[in-house]
């Protein structure tokens, strides 16, 4: 499960942050309260983020491969990789794609004529993180949460991609939430039930949020999201260019079911990891004191010919569940990839299970689900 550290490092950047909500027992924060939320919503309403599994309106992707960041030899690589996710996406539901003006017609020749293209400004593909999280309500209600993406901690250019949650709640149609909270989608995984599971690494992390303790991110985040419940993992800081996001360790895949990733290289950073992850979440309840079935995804022992091993993100929890299916990764390890589909059919018993060669991609650091944001049906 290596992900590779690559940085465009920014010492003198600073970002302005949107600020809204704060946490009075927050000393990073002041204690004013800016509520940005559309008036139109009721003062009751109580948001929360669902279950990836439920319904989506869409999936929101950004069609991005800056050279400057990838390197002239993933450049047209990683674009159709990009174009493979969003068609085999768009045979079960509506892809909208960001794509600059200047790669409009190769993002068409690409993509294909089901995949809907809006023209915008960003900087890297990373939709997970850069777009904004969806929550909604029992009344019927939605809205997005901006948390002020910040190139995970100033590791990478962003003053484009820092705007891309705002853009893509006003193309939605829906309120924008705001927080004082520094984080990205891919930190954070729901049951849609009121439990999370969230890695330390990423959010309780100076280089996102200084001055915030573990008691003021749970705060906010359970006040976000509609959480009852956060399950910590540690992670790790500083091996790779997200400080460990959740979406690479573990997922919820059914109320009570979490599959957890296991990197069997004694190698890699992620080894130790992982073993300690298991070890947490089997000891665990959900939110309504359910103990929780742990089922072990094991990554790849090798990966296709061509590729930097040490520079890889090779690990199958990294899947995106759409209406209908689910799209995951496959890494040219013929029984470790059986072995994932395997699974994956057994957890998700009635969705198609389609596996992807996004090699390129995950060269770069990531995998599907980070390149894509549902945003859910309501």
């Amino acid at each position: 499960m290596k992900r590779q550290f690559f940085l465009q490092l920014m010492a003198t950047t600073s970002v302005s942050l949107v600020l809204g909500k704060s946490l009075v027992s927050c000393s990073a924060v002041n204690s004013q309260t800016s509520n940005k939320m559309d008036s139109s919503l009721s003062s009751d309403s109580s948001f929360f983020m669902p279950d990836e599994a439920d319904r989506h309106l869409c999936t929101w992707m950004a069609f991005s491969a800056n050279a400057d960041i990838w390197g002239r030899e993933y450049f047209t690589d990683v674009q159709d990789n990009l174009a493979k996710i969003a068609r085999a996406i768009a045979n079960y539901e509506p892809v909208k794609m960001l794509v600059r003006q200047e790669d409009y017609d190769i993002a068409r020749a690409k993509c294909g004529s089901k995949v809907e293209l809006i023209i915008a400004s960003f900087d890297d593909l990373w939709m997970r993180d850069t777009g904004p999280v969806f929550v909604v309500n029992e009344e019927g209600e939605k809205a997005a949460i901006d948390f002020n993406f910040n190139g995970w901690g100033n590791k990478q250019d962003h003053d484009r991609d820092a705007e891309v949650a705002q853009f893509v709640a006003q193309k939605s149609g829906v309120p924008l939430i705001n927080t004082k909270l520094v984080f990205e989608g891919g930190g954070v995984e729901v049951d849609g039930r009121g439990t999370a599971i969230v890695t330390e690494s990423c959010i309780i992390n100076d280089n996102r949020n200084p001055g915030w303790t573990k008691a003021d991110c749970e705060e906010e985040l359970k006040a976000l999201l509609g959480l009852r419940k956060i399950i910590w993992l540690p992670g790790i800081k500083g091996a790779d260019i997200t400080d460990g996001h959740t979406d690479f360790y573990a997922r919820f895949t059914s109320p009570g079911v979490v599959v957890v990733g296991y990197d069997p290289d004694r190698q890699s950073f992620d080894h130790e990891v992982t073993k300690k992850h298991i070890e947490i979440l089997r000891s665990q309840t959900d939110a309504e004191g359910n103990k929780l079935e742990v089922v072990i995804l094991e990554g790849p022992t090798k990966i296709r010919s061509g590729y930097d091993w040490d520079d890889f993100a090779a690990g199958y929890i990294n899947f995106y569940v759409i209406n209908g299916a689910v799209i995951a990764p496959e890494f040219g390890d013929r029984k470790a990839d059986r072995k994932a589909k395997e699974t994956l059919a057994r957890l998700f018993p009635n969705r198609d299970i389609i596996q992807l060669n996004i090699d390129d991609i995950a060269a770069g650091g990531g995998g599907i689900h980070c390149t894509t944001q549902q945003e859910p049906l309501v």
